[in-house]
């Protein structure tokens, strides 16, 4: 059985590596018994698409200015 603090450190991990098949059926289990995990692992997923999109955003406006100064 997971505690909270393994199953948040795994719920990051997964945004940066395959898990093995261990920690995702761990996981799974964690997050069916506990809602706070499972809202960790919904805000997290949602900041790094956030981030995403930011920086997505933020290069494409780097790039207009690149043109713009030539």
């Amino acid at each position: 059985m997971l505690t909270c603090r393994k199953a948040t450190e795994i719920c990051s991990a997964e945004l940066d590596r395959p898990l093995i098949w261990r920690e995702r059926l761990a996981l799974k289990v964690h997050l069916t018994m506990c809602s706070g995990c499972s809202n960790f692992r919904v805000h997290v997923n949602l900041m790094r698409r956030a981030m995403n999109t930011f920086t997505e955003d933020h290069s494409k406006t780097d790039r207009r200015s690149d043109r713009d100064r030539l």
